[in-house]
């Protein structure tokens, strides 16, 4: 009974597709797209005669196609297409028209445009393609919901109809869609007792959606008293099929066509249906996906066109994945061959086939968003000689950035490979015969090995190929190994000046190193329009935001957390608020804090704190303190390559926490003093990391808040000069002390007035004790290259004996006064002497010590001439020995020790890739 019904649907399909008269030039349309189908089906169930079910009706006999005889030879008139830049072309997707009021949109953009011609390519309307595909699914499944899904495409089209046509226009269109859907439905119900639909019968129903967004569309237009005709492109756009899925545009058959057609339909405005083609034998067929930006550049050509104009619903091409790197910014033009390389690489600009048609005649392409027409939107074309703004930015070497994601390394790999002719053949050979696709390829200069990548779904029918080809080379040895890397990602960077600019691969790796992404493989080619490196699937997105920020194509973004949030964190913050939009603006360099982190609650963000209200939001959303979930929430979030962690307490177990840090590629900016004053193997290993990575570890205020006293014995270090001896007064608390102990004041009355003004600690003993100005002498010991420990160095306590026991500083500050006349005796033995008294810090790198304690200093030196907290340090050198090198300043204070750590933060950036 199936094979009766069969062919009974087969001659009735025959018998409708030559009863229709009006169309001559396709009267073999069912019967050259059944064909192929039919044939398909044994000649036995073809001979068999049948009847359609019981109780249903057969089809309607009209089935409109809506194709011209072009094939015939017909009188041109004297109207002839003349192509050139008279002639813009406009394409709209699917989205743009996805509405009744987009179409209206789309209609009022088409007026507005003041080309002289204008060729409009349309999509069908959004998801049609989708339903008209499922209508096929569902149909050879022999689902019968396909009929009420027919349905649904049909009051689709009937809905939108209604709201933008009226009249004549709205009952022409509604007799053609009718007649269409009845005869669709006739074609599913073949493929429904079939079991079964060709590809060009497929091609052929999905096709729909553009012939009746085009129709629509043009009929929208005329209504505006524009000169508009519909081109159904199946009559004019020839193409033929390969062997890759995909077609090729027979220009010179395709032009031949739209002559004719066009002497036929001469007109201002043509409204051209996207994605649909036709072959050579008049079979209709599609472009495949992406097929209407395809249409649209092949119409440009033919046409000779000024500009191909793609509409959709973002501002242009982007460089880098908007959703990945929220700083990505829109670029205002694009070289062919970088748009090219660029979507390639995944990146949602267009199909590389898009770009060939167009690219012959140097026709460019905008890409325009219908939704925000006040954007200018992205240009591509062949890039300009006398280029202006490219000559104000050279930094723009790099165009922008692609990732592919979900792919494997495949790395073959043997010394019996080098110099063996055939041997990449061999490997290519059988990965083509599991019909996989390579990706990117990189082989050592060496022969030694050929890596490739693969998409991960692939990958396994891959290595068992290459398992069972090399089989008897890796059995004798002369192949060692045929490897999978999975979980890996694709990045590619992409400039066309990247050909002429040194040092551009240099840049990409730095930026990778430095946000501490290893890569597994390089490929790049010698053109270098891109250069393309393997890296891990969790560090794509990392890997991402370091290149893009490293190339000013957006700013250099550090995710910070502040540890410490006191008087000097506090402040620190406030600071961090007040440059934040200036940073940004001028600089660049866009600083986030992640996290605030006290003894006892912490403060997490995962877009960054607002710094206008850090301390309302410490008390809304504060959280108990867990210093490891801290730390993985600031370095936990990819889309910020750059970490650093600031610690602005005074505690020896946060410093404890550096080296781990480091190690996992998180900056350290700190104050404290702990961790480099501490014992010293824990120094030297802090220190050897900091070397051999290229992560930062910054600590300038540990010894003069805000003073460059860190990098002023770098600088003399590190440009060949020998340090002799470093000598200061490195504490503000004891410099305002003894700067105030004269004219007859109490030493106790000074301390007091000091604590009260907020110079000493809570505990004043903690200064006078003289063990903050040892910590500052140890570093400085270090640095020169002296292994010292801190019990090395002999610390003259300003704190009486007696006192150091006292419980409370509230007890100290009350027995001080019982100490006063020792301090007054030495005050006064100094003065009788012309002579100050200065509590000091000496580091002797010649004998290879160190010592604090009080000296006294003729009046004429220039430790006895500061004045209030100041600190001043010399450093007598080779080069300086005769007249020290002096560094003096203000040194205790939160304002200038925030200040210090602000400095070192931004000294982090420039290293990180900020301007300088």
């Amino acid at each position: 009974m199936a094979s009766s019904s069969f062919s009974t649907a087969v001659a009735h399909l025959s018998r409708v597709s030559t009863a229709h008269t009006s169309l001559p030039s396709h009267h073999n349309l069912f019967q050259s797209q059944c064909r192929p189908f039919f044939l398909s089906r044994s000649s036995h169930s073809l001979r068999k005669g049948f009847t359609l079910p019981r109780g249903r009706k057969a089809p309607s006999p009209a089935v409109h196609a809506s194709f011209t005889d072009l094939s015939t030879n017909v009188s041109l008139e004297d109207k002839q297409l003349a192509k050139g830049e008279t002639w813009s072309v406009h394409k709209f997707g699917g989205t743009c028209v996805g509405t009744s009021q987009r179409i209206q949109n789309v209609a009022e953009i088409v007026v507005k445009d003041d080309s002289e011609r204008k060729l409009v390519v349309v999509s069908a309307m959004s998801k049609v393609t989708d339903m008209m595909y499922d209508l096929i699914h569902k149909a050879q499944s022999r689902d019968e919901s396909y009929i009420s899904s027919l349905d649904a495409v049909l009051e689709k089209h009937s809905a939108t109809a209604h709201d933008i046509l009226d009249g004549d226009n709205l009952a022409s269109f509604l007799s053609k869609l009718h007649h269409d859907i009845s005869n669709l439905k006739a074609m599913l119900r073949a493929i429904y007792i079939a079991g079964h639909a060709t590809e060009s019968f497929t091609d052929f129903v999905v096709g729909h959606g553009e012939l009746w967004s085009a129709q629509m569309l043009s009929l929208v237009i005329r209504k505006n008293g524009i000169d508009c005709n519909w081109m159904d492109t199946r009559d004019v756009l020839i193409v033929n099929p390969t062997s890759t899925n995909q077609v090729d545009p027979d220009y010179l058959e395709s032009e031949r066509r739209l002559e004719k057609w066009y002497s036929l339909n001469p007109c201002k405005v043509i409204i051209a249906t996207g994605f649909i083609a036709s072959t050579h034998k008049n079979i209709p067929t599609t472009l495949k996906r992406d097929g209407s930006d395809f249409s649209a550049a092949i119409m440009g050509a033919l046409f000779r066109a000024r500009q191909v104009t793609i509409w959709t619903d973002v501002d242009g091409v982007y460089s880098a994945d908007p959703r990945k790197v929220s700083e990505a910014v829109i670029l205002k033009t694009l070289s062919y061959q970088e748009a090219w390389e660029m979507s390639y690489f995944g990146a949602n600009v267009l199909h590389p086939r898009t770009i060939i048609p167009v690219m012959r005649y140097g026709i460019p392409i905008m890409i325009r968003n219908i939704f925000n027409l006040s954007a200018p939107g992205t240009k591509i074309c062949h890039p300009s000689v006398n280029d202006h703004e490219d000559m104000q930015n050279l930094q723009n070497y790099v165009k922008g950035f692609a990732t592919i994601d979900n792919l494997a390394l495949v790395n073959v790999e043997g010394t019996g490979m080098a110099g063996v002719p055939g041997t990449a053949s061999a490997i290519f050979g059988a990965v083509k015969d599991v019909g996989a696709n390579v990706i990117m390829i990189s082989q050592a200069s060496s022969e030694h090995s050929v890596c490739f990548a693969v998409p991960e779904k692939e990958v396994k029918a891959v290595a068992d190929a290459l398992q069972s080809r090399f089989r008897q080379a890796l059995d004798n040895g002369r192949l060692s190994q045929v490897a999978v890397i999975p979980n890996c990602s694709i990045l590619a960077a992409v400039g066309q000046k990247m050909a002429s600019t040194p040092g551009v691969s240099a840049s990409l790796f730095n930026a990778l190193a430095k946000a501490n992404i290893n890569v597994r493989a390089i490929a790049q080619g010698c053109s270098e329009y891109n250069i393309t490196v393997v890296v891990k699937r969790e560090d794509c997105i990392k890997a991402l935001r370091a290149v893009h920020s490293r190339f000013y194509l957006s700013r250099t973004t550090i995710a910070m957390g502040i540890i410490g949030p006191g008087l000097i964190g506090s402040t620190l913050l406030d600071q961090l608020r007040d440059q934040a939009s200036t940073l940004k603006e001028e600089f660049n360099i866009d600083l986030r804090v992640m996290g605030i982190l006290g003894s006892k609650s912490m403060l997490l963000s995962e877009a960054g704190i607002d710094l206008t209200r850090w301390r309302e939001l410490r008390g809304e959303r504060g959280e108990v303190a867990d210093l490891e979930r801290f730390v993985q929430h600031v370095h936990g979030n990819h889309f910020i390559p750059n970490t650093a962690l600031v610690d602005c307490t005074a505690d020896t177990g946060v410093a404890g926490y550096y080296y781990d840090w480091l190690r996992k590629g998180i900056h350290v900016v700190t104050p404290n003093k702990k961790a480099n004053s501490g014992p010293l193997d824990q120094y030297l290993r802090l220190r050897a990391l900091q070397r051999q990575s290229y992560t930062h570890y910054f600590y300038e205020a540990t010894v003069g808040a805000g003073l460059p006293i860190v990098s002023t014995l770098r600088g003399l270090l590190e440009t060949g000069d020998r340090i002799l001896q470093i000598e200061g007064i490195f504490s503000g608390t004891l410099s305002y002390i003894f700067n105030n102990f004269k004219d007859g004041r109490a030493f106790s009355e000074v301390v007091a007035e000091a604590k009260e003004a907020g110079y000493t600690e809570p505990d004043p003993r903690d200064d006078l004790s003289g063990t903050d100005v040892a910590r500052k002498v140890i570093i400085l010991a270090r640095e020169s290259g002296l292994k010292l420990e801190l019990s090395n160095i002999p610390v003259g306590s300003l704190v009486p004996e007696p006192l150091r026991g006292c419980a409370s500083a509230q007890e100290f500050m009350q027995e001080l006064p019982k100490f006063d006349q020792e301090f007054t005796k030495k005050q006064e033995d100094a003065e009788n002497a012309g002579e100050v008294l200065r509590y000091v810090g000496v580091v002797d790198v010649t004998n290879k010590k160190g010592v604090v304690e009080l000296r006294r200093y003729k009046k004429d030196h220039p430790f006895a001439q500061l004045s209030g907290s100041d600190n001043i340090i010399a450093f007598t050198t080779r080069r300086y020995q005769d007249q020290p090198l002096i560094v003096r300043g203000p040194g205790a204070g939160a304002q200038v020790t925030a200040g210090g750590i602000f400095s070192d933060i931004l000294r982090l950036a420039s290293y990180l890739g900020a301007p300088s």
